[in-house]
């Protein structure tokens, strides 16, 4: 006789084969082809709103870099207006000196003659 083990796997195996027949039929029905169809364009919407997101970010990103880089090249500028403007009042001072000596070096030969 077959044991009562025997007759549940038995049992399961048709249960198994009815169930996946069933889910086959159901799964290529034109009811279920509607669903993926569906289910694919908006997964496509998706993918193109998510695209759309990611240009515009990308583009903001290189605009912020352009803007950083055009403002440190108006710092470095600055900067190097600065130096310069430093360096010509340095001379001015050295050349006001150098002259106010001369005065008085003429002033102390003719002094002494």
């Amino acid at each position: 006789m077959i044991s009562v083990s025997t007759m549940k796997k038995i049992g399961l195996f048709a249960g198994g084969v009815l169930f996946g027949t069933a889910g086959v039929k159901v799964l290529s029905s034109k009811d279920a082809k509607k669903v993926y169809t569906n289910c694919t364009a908006a997964a496509l919407r998706a993918k193109d709103c998510v695209m759309k997101t990611a240009t515009a970010v990308q583009e903001n990103a290189e605009d912020i870099l352009a803007e950083a880089k055009q403002i440190n090249e108006e710092r470095e500028a600055e900067e190097e207006a600065k130096v310069q403007e430093d360096e010509a009042g340095e001379a001015e001072e050295e050349s006001e000196e150098k002259q106010t000596g001369a005065e008085d070096f003429r002033e102390a030969r003719q002094a002494q003659e």
